[in-house]
């Protein structure tokens, strides 16, 4: 069994992806062997439907998704506005980017890779020249919206729910609408009750591994709130934390000590073998020199970090900081 990522930033960090994607192709070798890339999942700047993080990068949708067939990526859409009503749903913008990556849409590209209630297994077609793209979604609106007019995207049950009780997560999984499930990473380490999973259902859970924010918070559905206000423009206030250190921002030390935390070691020695293969890397927010580290801490040979890091830093067209 192989782990499979789920990593951001599809328009935020495109320029690092352009860089990374053919050194990953042309170097296998720097990398573990026990894992790949399932997706690269975000949302362009001014989408209303997006969530989770106000949205930036205006790189040409068609350009994204030109890399991510390339490579053989499935691309995912971040709409996981929490928000949203039926009024939002004939946004122009969001819209035309659903037209633009519901590839099967206009040809067969797209179909072929079973039916369209078992697509758990998309991850292990990655080599596929062109595979399935997926929707982040947290609104039921929005979800049988796009399944009626956009037909061939899977679908992902957002982190945003902040599903926090197990029993709840596992309705969720049990939700054919959805391909994969991630659930509150205060789960994370709950190890009785995910084991006790059917094997179906764990193939369903993608579990996010490097949350930085406070395990006792009691404002995160606040504070995806205020996101997916702002992503459909209103003045609202601002959301401030009251977590411990909130000042200091996301370091990635910080989140290895949270108790939530699933790092390469544990992927590999308790994940993979209770038979769960989905994981989700966050950072949508953080600058491309930080998902760089991500990319070599969760996939890069110790041996060849300082390759990646010369091959991509080295790169004078790229802006890092």
């Amino acid at each position: 069994m192989k782990a499979y990522y789920h990593l951001p930033g599809l328009f935020e960090f495109y320029e690092l992806y352009k860089e990374f994607l053919p050194l990953y192709r042309k170097h296998r070798e720097y990398f573990y062997d026990w894992c790949d890339i399932g997706s690269i999942y975000g949302a362009p700047a001014d989408c209303i439907w997006g969530g989770g993080r106000v949205g930036f990068g205006e790189y040409d949708s068609k350009e994204v998704l030109k890399l991510m067939q390339e490579f053989g990526i499935s691309a995912r859409l971040t709409f996981s506005n929490s928000l949203l009503t039926k009024e939002h749903l004939s946004d122009k913008k969001c819209n035309e980017l659903c037209r633009i990556f519901d590839i099967g849409r206009d040809n067969k590209r797209s179909r072929g890779f079973g039916n369209d209630n078992d697509i758990s297994g998309i991850n292990k077609r990655i080599k596929v020249k062109e595979c399935r793209n997926g929707i982040i979604i947290y609104s039921d609106i929005l979800l049988d919206y796009i399944k009626e007019n956009y037909p061939d995207f899977y679908f992902v049950s957002s982190t945003t729910k902040v599903l926090t009780d197990f029993c709840k997560f596992e309705n969720e999984l049990n939700r054919e609408d959805f391909s994969y499930v991630v659930p509150d990473f205060r789960l994370n380490k709950s190890f009785d009750k995910l084991k006790a999973l059917s094997q179906h259902q764990k193939e369903k859970v993608e579990f996010l591994c490097n949350e930085c924010c406070w395990f006792g918070c009691t404002d995160r559905k606040k504070c995806y709130e205020t996101v997916s206000r702002k992503n459909m423009g209103e003045d609202c206030p601002e959301h401030y934390c009251t977590a411990p250190d909130a000042g200091q921002g996301y370091l990635f030390s910080k989140a290895m000590e949270n108790p939530g935390f699933i790092g390469v070691d544990d992927i590999k020695n308790t994940y993979l073998p209770m038979g769960f293969s989905n994981f989700k890397i966050e950072g949508r927010g953080l600058g491309s020199a930080m998902i760089l580290e991500f990319l070599i801490y969760y996939m890069t040979k110790p041996q060849y970090q300082i390759h990646v890091r010369e091959r991509i830093y080295l790169d004078n067209m790229l802006d890092l900081f």
